[in-house]
């Protein structure tokens, strides 16, 4: 499968990953970690099979990835150094085109997966958070093999990375929101600007 199409992969599972709220005292289990990305895989693919108009589907990833992914976590990295330099306000609307701009570039390729699965295969913890293995499989396609990282580090079990077959899902948008910063020579609100428009 192409790089391209399996970042799209990537993109779309990454925005629907799920999580519950953990009480403080209790540390999240690899268990409880891998039920999530299983629980949430199940909320994706009823979005993806609903047969609903292209324009309602991409709201429900973008409501999905709001609601159930550590979108302060992924924007900040995505944004890199600069994200200590600006002001609050500044970036909670970089934050929020950042969402709408996800919803959108991943989303837009969910008709690739109608009719797919995913299972998850193991879940072990590694450092500060739980890494979630599953396998992806699609139709007329050979299974990719795929990481999820779920912390509960924020007090509520979040969805914060994923990589598929070496790509890095965070690494992927830094290098693509840094050069997007790039061209418009640090200008974070033209950046904002941008994003309303990308994907």
């Amino acid at each position: 499968m192409p790089n391209e199409t399996r970042r799209g992969f990537l993109g779309l599972m990454g925005a629907g990953l799920a999580f519950a709220v953990t009480p403080a005292h209790a540390a999240l289990t690899p268990d409880q970690a891998g039920a999530l990305v299983q629980k949430s895989m199940d909320e994706v693919y009823a979005v993806i099979n609903s047969g609903q108009p292209e324009p309602q589907m991409l709201k429900g990833f973008e409501a999905i990835f709001a609601r159930y992914a550590d979108v302060n976590i992924i924007a900040r990295s995505a944004l890199g150094p600069a994200a200590r330099q600006v002001s609050a306000s500044e970036f909670a609307a970089y934050k929020q085109a950042f969402q709408g701009y996800i919803g959108r570039k991943y989303g837009k390729r969910f008709r690739e997966f109608v009719g797919s699965k995913i299972e998850v295969t193991g879940a072990r913890p590694v450092k500060s958070f739980i890494a979630v293995s599953t396998v992806a499989h699609l139709k007329g396609r050979s299974p990719m093999e795929m990481e999820w990282h779920v912390s509960d580090k924020s007090g509520k079990s979040l969805y914060f990375n994923i990589i598929i077959e070496g790509i890095n899902m965070l690494a992927s948008e830094r290098a693509e929101i840094g050069a997007m910063l790039a061209r418009r020579k640090g200008d974070i609100a033209a950046l904002t600007a941008d994003l309303q428009q990308a994907g």
